[in-house]
């Protein structure tokens, strides 16, 4: 990481957010590791929310990280097959991707991807997008038949990404892949960061989402939870639903390599600076 004085740390930070002092102890602690996150769809149709977002990617970018965002589409996606009259489906979370959906699917995430760029761009944060048009890096295998046009990343072209930071730019991912036979695969978003963050071995993966993070069965947040914790509570259905595969993936991911994963309210202000730069955190932590 670049080295930034102390006054210049004042002027960047926001009046809400961490403190100046854990700012500039966690500073230190950060190398030139890789810091992956992912922001859901769900929050970026929020024009508050998603300028919240670029906001606070900007602002990580001046003192001086250059994170890896993979970015969702959902809720666009769905607005959209609606429009054209096509009802979307789920199998345990994972979208039915039919060959007309996967079109709209690819021009919707292709399109979001560009705006997700210019904003941070018109912001002084300079980045690039990464799409299976542009600096194609998932290649991928179909999920399963059933959910058509799905995929599964096998391997993911680091490289590109490596060029890119050492550019100084920060990319923007969007989780759509191809196959051998340059076929365009939706991914689902968490699945394409969890294999990214493992495939760069990250210090950190954060999941932004439209939830608190990880709640008992009192709905009270959990701060740090492991995997003996997780299946009890998957067993007792306090984790139920689409949170189910979530923090399977967070799971692995934190299995294999990544020192940190966690998920956050990013309908929070500063939750990314927070969870970076503070003692408290920010959501919960997933460890092994």
């Amino acid at each position: 990481m670049s080295k930034i004085t102390e006054e210049e740390i004042k002027k960047i930070l926001p009046l809400k957010g961490p403190s100046f002092e854990e700012v500039k102890n966690y500073l230190e602690k950060y190398n030139d590791e890789y810091i992956v996150i992912k922001c859901g769809g769900s929050l970026l149709v929020d024009k508050d929310l998603f300028d919240n977002f670029i906001n606070d990617i900007s602002i990580l970018n001046r003192l001086g990280f250059i994170p890896i965002i993979i970015h969702g589409g959902g809720k666009r996606i769905s607005a959209k097959l609606n429009d054209a009259g096509i009802k979307s489906n789920f199998i345990n979370g994972l979208r039915v991707t039919d060959k007309k959906s996967i079109d709209i699917v690819e021009n919707v995430l292709n399109n979001f991807n560009e705006e997700i760029t210019m904003s941070l761009k018109n912001n002084n944060c300079n980045s690039q997008g990464i799409t299976n048009k542009h600096n194609n890096i998932l290649i991928v295998e179909e999920e399963n038949k059933e959910l058509g046009f799905v995929g599964t990343p096998k391997e993911i072209n680091k490289t590109i990404i490596e060029k890119i930071v050492k550019e100084k730019k920060v990319p923007v991912i969007a989780p759509l892949g191809l196959d051998k036979n340059n076929q365009v695969f939706n991914i689902n978003a968490d699945t394409a960061a969890g294999a990214i963050a493992k495939k760069l071995n990250a210090r950190r993966l954060i999941i932004m989402s439209d939830v608190e993070g990880v709640l008992d069965n009192n709905k009270k947040l959990i701060t740090e939870i492991n995997t003996v914790k997780i299946n009890e509570l998957i067993k007792n259905e306090t984790i139920s639903g689409g949170m189910i595969p979530k923090i399977k993936n967070c799971l692995d991911v934190a299995s294999n390599g990544v020192k940190g994963v966690c998920i956050i309210d990013g309908r929070l202000d500063h939750s990314i600076l927070f969870e970076l730069l503070s003692n408290a955190g920010s959501g919960t932590l997933i460890r092994e």
